[in-house]
C-alpha cells in the first residue's frame, strides 16, 4: 500500500506476543484494508521514540506492546482510535483518552466463557486441593489424602461472592449455580434487578459480601478506583476457611496483604491466574505455597480467542476510522474530535463495558 489513507500505528513486538500477532496482522487488515488503512509498526525503544512516530502520522493506534500513557494520547493530533485486544483497558490511559476526544475501544465478550470455566477450574481444583493430593500421589503418599479433606465442606449451600458483576462474573454465576452455590455479589454500578434476574443476590457492601462468603472470586475492572480494592482489612473480614479466586486483574489486590492472609491463616487458599506485577517474579512466595494455585494470566486462552479478537480489533477500528460508533467503547462519553464530527453515534445511551 503506497498511499494509505489510513495510519494504524502500533508498538512492534519484542518476542511473543499475548495474543500471538504475528507483524503480518491478516486477521486485523480483513476489515481495515477495504478501507485503505495500512497496519505500521513502530519499532521505538522507549516512549519518546514512540511519540515522535506517532504524533502527526497516526489515525488510530493498538494497544499492544507498550501502554498508551497521557504523554502519548497528550501528543497525538490526528488520532480518532486506541484499539485494545482485550476486555481490560488498563494499558491505557482512557481518562487521557477522553479528554483528547479520541475513543477507546476493546472486546469485553469474546472470550467471555473461556474465562468463566478457568475461573470454575480454578476454584474447585483449589476446592479439592488438586495440586497438593497430585503431588502426595506421585510421591506414593497414599494413605495420607483423605485427613487433608476432613475439614472440606460440599459445596451444595455454600455461598460464593463475586466482586463486580459483569460479563465473566454473569458467566461464572450460572456455572455456580450448577453446583448448588448460593451466588451474592457486589457491584455499585449494576442495578439489583440484573443481578436478582440472574438468580444473584446483591449486596450493597464489599466488606458484608466478604464476611459472608465461603468462596470470594475477584472479577473488577483495573482503574484508579479498584486498585488494590482488597487489603489488610478486607482480608481480615473473610472467613479463615475462605478461599480467594483471582482471575480478572493482578493489581485489583494488594498481592502483600494476600500473602499475610496465607501465611497467617487468615484464610485458607488461593487461586490465581494474575499477579500484582507480570511476568510473576519466580521468588514470590504464592508460588510456593500448598494452599495456592497459580497459571500464568491464560484463562482467556484457547484457540478461538486470538483470531477473535483480533478481527473484532480490526473492525472497530475500521468502524471509527469511518466516522461512525464502534460496537464497544471503553469510554462512550468521549467528546467527539474535530475529524469525527461527521459520527453516527447510536441513538441509545450505551454504558461501560466490563
Amino acid at each position: 500500500m503506497t498511499d494509505p489513507k489510513y495510519k494504524v500505528m502500533v508498538q512492534a513486538q519484542r518476542g511473543v506476543s499475548y495474543d500471538l500477532a504475528d507483524s503480518r496482522y491478516e486477521i486485523e487488515r480483513e476489515a481495515l484494508d477495504p478501507i485503505g488503512a495500512e497496519i505500521i509498526e513502530v519499532p521505538a525503544k522507549n516512549e519518546q521514540e514512540f511519540i515522535d512516530a506517532v504524533k502527526t502520522d497516526a489515525d488510530a493506534l493498538i494497544a499492544r506492546g507498550r501502554r498508551i500513557s497521557r504523554e502519548i494520547i497528550a501528543s497525538l493530533e490526528n488520532c480518532s482510535v486506541i484499539g485494545l485486544g482485550s476486555v481490560g483497558a488498563d494499558t491505557v490511559d482512557v481518562d487521557a483518552a477522553t479528554d483528547h476526544g479520541i475513543v477507546v475501544t476493546n472486546v469485553p465478550d469474546v472470550f467471555i466463557d473461556e474465562v468463566a470455566d478457568h475461573t470454575m477450574m480454578m476454584f474447585l481444583a483449589a476446592h479439592r486441593r488438586l495440586l497438593l493430593m497430585h503431588r502426595m500421589t506421585q510421591e506414593g503418599r497414599w494413605s495420607e489424602g483423605r485427613p487433608y479433606h476432613s475439614d472440606i465442606p460440599r459445596l451444595w449451600g455454600l455461598t460464593i461472592g463475586l466482586i463486580s458483576f459483569g460479563n465473566v462474573a454473569k458467566a461464572v454465576a450460572r456455572r455456580c449455580h450448577a453446583f448448588g452455590l448460593r451466588v451474592i455479589a457486589f457491584d455499585p454500578y449494576v442495578a439489583e434487578l440484573e443481578m436478582t434476574a440472574a438468580d444473584v443476590e446483591p449486596v450493597t457492601s464489599l466488606f458484608e459480601l466478604l464476611e459472608r462468603s465461603d468462596y470470594v472470586s475477584m472479577h473488577a475492572p483495573l482503574n484508579a478506583e479498584t486498585h488494590h480494592m482488597l487489603s489488610d482489612a478486607h482480608f481480615g473480614r473473610m472467613k479463615d476457611s475462605a478461599l480467594f479466586i483471582n482471575n480478572g486483574r493482578g493489581p485489583t489486590v494488594d498481592e502483600a496483604a494476600l500473602i499475610r492472609a496465607l501465611e497467617s491463616g487468615g484464610i485458607a487458599g488461593a487461586a490465581l491466574d494474575v499477579f500484582e506485577e507480570e511476568p510473576v517474579s519466580t521468588n514470590n512466595p504464592l508460588l510456593h505455597m500448598d494452599n495456592v494455585i497459580c497459571t500464568p494470566h491464560i484463562a482467556s486462552a484457547t484457540a478461538r480467542m486470538a483470531p477473535e479478537t483480533r478481527r473484532r480489533l480490526g473492525r472497530e477500528l475500521a468502524t471509527v476510522l469511518q466516522g461512525m460508533w464502534p460496537r464497544s467503547a471503553v469510554n462512550p462519553a468521549v467528546l467527539p474530535h474535530t475529524k469525527l464530527r461527521r459520527w453516527q453515534p447510536y441513538p441509545q445511551t450505551r454504558g461501560p463495558n466490563r
